[in-house]
C-alpha cells in the first residue's frame, strides 16, 4: 500500500504540472499538442554526495528538463510568433493574431508601438523569443547555486542568483552592502526559477547582446542549442556578474570541463 501511495503521489505531481503547462499554453494561445516533459518531483541533496561525477550527473538530471521544458515552450512561442510575421507581410493579420501577439509583446517587455505592428517591432521579437543552450544555462546554474547547494538554492528555488528590490521578495544576503536594498529572488518552484532566468536573460536590456550574438549564429545556421553556441553566447553575459570578464572565463571553463555531460 505504501509503494502504491507514493506512486500515486508522483503522477499526482506529473499531472498537475501538464496541467499547468497546457493552461499557460492556452493562455497565450498556444496549441497544447506538445511533448510532455517529465520533472522532477523533489530535490535531491546534493550536499550529501561525496563523489564528485555523480553529484554533477545529479544536478544535471534534475535541472535538464526544467530547461528542455522552457526550450519547448519557447519554440512554440516563436512558432507563433513567424507565423503571425507572413500574415503581417501579407496583410492578412487577424484579430486573434494581434492580441496573441500583444500579449507576447508585454511578457518579453516589448510592447506594441502606438502606430501599431511594424516589421521593426516583430524583428526585435524575434530575436528576444529564441531557445537557450542547455551547456550555458546549466553551468550558469552550477556556478551560481554552487550544484545546488547554496543557501538560496536551498531555501529560495533559486539557481541562477536572481535579485529582486521589494522588502520581503526574497532573501537578504549576509554580506549585503550597507545601503543595498536588493534581496535574492525566491521562487515557488524550481519551475518559476529556471522560467525566471529565461526571461531575464531573453527581455533584460543587460543581455542585449547575448541575444545579438544569438541572432547572428542563427542567421548563419548555427545549432543554436550546440555547446559552441554555449561558448559564444557566454560572452553575452558580462553584466551578469560584477567580476565581468573573469566571470565570462569562469562559465567558459565549467563548460569545456564538463564537456561529457553534454552529450546526449
Amino acid at each position: 500500500m505504501r509503494n502504491s501511495s507514493r506512486w500515486l503521489f508522483i503522477l499526482t505531481i506529473v499531472l498537475v504540472a501538464v496541467t499547468v503547462l497546457i493552461a499557460r499554453q492556452q493562455k497565450l494561445g498556444l496549441d497544447p499538442d506538445f511533448e510532455t516533459v517529465v520533472l522532477p518531483t523533489s530535490t535531491p541533496d546534493f550536499a550529501s554526495i561525496s563523489d564528485v561525477n555523480e553529484k554533477k550527473q545529479a544536478f544535471f538530471d534534475f535541472l535538464g528538463p526544467q530547461i528542455q521544458l522552457q526550450n519547448q515552450l519557447i519554440l512554440k512561442e516563436r512558432e507563433r510568433l513567424i507565423s503571425i510575421e507572413k500574415s503581417f507581410r501579407t496583410e492578412s493579420l487577424s484579430s486573434n493574431d494581434v492580441e496573441y501577439i500583444r500579449k507576447l509583446g508585454e511578457r518579453y517587455y516589448s510592447s506594441i508601438p502606438t502606430e501599431g505592428v511594424t516589421q521593426d517591432w516583430l524583428n526585435e521579437m524575434l530575436i528576444k523569443v529564441n531557445v537557450l543552450p542547455k551547456a550555458l544555462v546549466l553551468t550558469q546554474a552550477a556556478n551560481e547555486s554552487a550544484w545546488g547547494t547554496s543557501r538560496f538554492a536551498i531555501q529560495a528555488n533559486n539557481y541562477f542568483g536572481q535579485w529582486c528590490y521589494k522588502a520581503g521578495c526574497g532573501l537578504v544576503p549576509l554580506k549585503r552592502q550597507e545601503g543595498a536594498t536588493h534581496e535574492v529572488a525566491k521562487f515557488d518552484s524550481v519551475t518559476k526559477s529556471v522560467h525566471g532566468y529565461f526571461m531575464n536573460v531573453n527581455r533584460n536590456r543587460a543581455y542585449a547582446a547575448l541575444r545579438s550574438i544569438r541572432s547572428d549564429l542563427a542567421t548563419n545556421g548555427k545549432d543554436l542549442t550546440s555547446v559552441d553556441t554555449a561558448m559564444a553566447l557566454t560572452q553575452g553575459l558580462l553584466s551578469y556578474s560584477e567580476r565581468g570578464q573573469d566571470y565570462i572565463n569562469d562559465l567558459q571553463t565549467m563548460i569545456r570541463a564538463n564537456n561529457k555531460f553534454w552529450i546526449d
